[in-house]
């Protein structure tokens, strides 16, 4: 993955970042891609939830940048089988209602965006999906 690629998606990410409903919208998006994700999010504190993958994306976004994994290894223990049990199918769904939501607040969003966003993200996804 070229640097290219994750200076877009961090130029990106930051258009939608400043803009709280981006992470409401994702999470709306996210829970209606199915029954059972949704019945995941049933009790949960959302506010505190819609922090956490704010950092979460930014960590995906980092170590695309060349930090190292050790945020990314956490999450995937937190979210492997022992954890939060996050199955690995699920992945493919979050990642197109990040793509979804990106493309809806990101004003410059177009097929390259899109394509530096799963060049730049893929690696670390499959860490954490690695780790179930």
């Amino acid at each position: 993955m070229g640097n290219a690629d994750s200076d877009i998606v961090f130029q990106s990410y930051g258009r939608c970042c400043n803009n709280d409903r981006f992470f409401i919208d994702f999470y709306d998006r996210f829970m209606s891609s199915s029954e059972v994700i949704r019945s995941l999010f049933k009790d949960t504190d959302m506010p505190a939830q819609r922090h956490l993958l704010r950092n979460g994306i930014l960590q995906l976004v980092l170590h695309a940048r060349g930090m190292p994994d050790t945020k990314l290894r956490a999450l995937g223990c937190s979210h492997s089988r022992k954890g939060h049990n996050i199955r690995p199918e699920w992945y493919g769904l979050w990642l197109d209602a990040l793509l979804a939501t990106l493309r809806q607040y990101d004003p410059q969003f177009d097929e390259a965006t899109e394509l530096a966003w799963r060049r730049a993200i893929g690696p670390g996804i499959e860490l954490i999906r690695g780790a179930y």
